[in-house]
């Protein structure tokens, strides 16, 4: 395991994370780029920050109205960390028009009285086309029954299921409701599948069934038939464009990037809208899979990889999902992965369930593990010094 860390911390070469509302920043560049504190300089220009030692140049473009203050970058302790890290405090000044609208995939695209084409985020199979809502409405929380429980001494006169009319679309946390109609038949597919779930209060296990709704052409899992005539369908699995012509969607849509937005998206509308900084994944049988810790997200942030220093050109591509060189807006958090959790990670998960601060985050099985894995390959591009809080890990999830 050390040799393995070891391994991981090496291949940082250069890492940036800059902090709007403090307008101030971190710069880590790794003692095998350059040894000597006085190699690194740093200046910007327009819209960029300029890294530069006597062995190699890198630039970087920050978002705009997002500029270097000139002469602001001192050397900074980097404690345990300091015979493989040179860490930098910096200065930043950010615009008062600095867009930070961020866009928040399915939930932000669908408007009433317009019309739309939906598609599979995995093979763009177009799945339901020339669709138009008369209504697009908001679900109430997703733990409202819960709530309805504890204020109400009577049964819950709320427990009918609140289902879509034939020219509706109702949007949940993380899923859209849709009536069925005649294309469903052709392009998806229902597969019935048992699932096990626990009461919370008597932990006595009970066996749901679950109506799976996939791709017909690849087969991927994008929701559940809820009732006989709606369709469940997550936002992480369908992309949703408004109906002009033959419109296709782009081939290289990348299945990772996509996914990282649109949870970072919906985590940072879900954080502002309820006020809650804590979120736990959850599968569709209501097992906790991650837990979340909203952080910082007003954060910047590039990373380099040390084999990509010092190659003949300097421009180095730090985001696959976007421009070369670029410096993105990201969210800041704090994880534990449930199932691998150790004894004070799994004393922290039993508070989150015991005390229900995590607002649940409902995804398939196969989009968490997804998740996941897109979480854990941001915290491995970290340096060492950052990769852990605590008992928790650290990742960035760009919007």
């Amino acid at each position: 395991m050390a040799e393995e860390e070891q391994t991981q911390t090496r291949g940082v070469g250069v890492f940036l994370e800059l902090r709007k509302r403090l307008q101030s920043g971190l710069l880590i560049v790794g003692r095998d780029v350059a040894r000597n504190p006085a190699d690194v300089v740093v200046s910007g220009r327009d819209s960029s920050l300029e890294v530069r030692t006597p062995g190699w140049e890198l630039s970087l473009s920050l978002p705009a109205g997002v500029a270097f203050e000139q002469g602001s970058c001192i050397l900074t302790p980097s404690g345990e960390s300091s015979e493989e890290e040179l860490h930098f405090r910096l200065r930043i000044t950010v615009g008062k028009n600095t867009d930070d609208d961020v866009s928040d995939s399915v939930m932000e695209t669908l408007r009433a009285k317009e019309t739309y084409c939906f598609y599979c985020q995995g093979c763009q199979t177009r799945l339901l086309e020339d669709r138009v809502f008369k209504r697009v409405l908001p679900l109430p929380n997703c733990n409202w029954n819960a709530i309805v429980d504890d204020w109400c001494c009577h049964p819950d006169p709320f427990a009918k299921k609140l289902l879509p009319r034939a020219e509706d679309c109702l949007q949940g946390d993380t899923y859209i409701l849709l009536a069925r109609d005649g294309s469903c038949s052709q392009t998806l597919t229902q597969e019935v599948s048992s699932v096990e779930t626990a009461d919370s209060q008597d932990q006595k296990k009970t066996c749901r069934r679950l109506a799976l709704i996939s791709c017909s052409s690849c087969s991927s899992v994008l929701g559940e038939a809820v009732a006989p005539e709606t369709l469940k369908l997550y936002i992480t699995q369908v992309v949703v464009e408004t109906a002009t012509g033959d419109q296709k969607l782009e081939a290289s849509l990348n299945r990772s990037g996509f996914l990282e937005r649109t949870v970072a998206a919906r985590l940072l509308k879900l954080s502002n809208s309820l006020s809650t900084f804590h979120f736990s994944v959850q599968t569709p049988d209501g097992k906790a899979f991650l837990l979340l810790w909203l952080l910082n997200s007003d954060s910047i942030v590039a990373s380099v990889p040390e084999k990509c220093i010092g190659e003949e050109s300097s421009i180095i591509s730090t985001d696959p999902h976007g421009p070369p060189a670029r410096a993105a807006r990201a969210l800041k958090l704090l994880y534990i992965t449930c199932s691998d959790a150790d004894i004070q990670q799994r004393e922290i998960v039993t508070s989150w369930d015991a005390s229900a601060i995590g607002h649940p985050v409902v995804l398939p099985l196969k989009v968490c593990e997804e998740l996941l894995r897109v979480i854990d390959g941001s915290n491995s591009t970290l340096p060492a010094s950052m990769r852990h809080m605590r008992s928790y890990e650290v990742a960035y999830l760009r919007l």
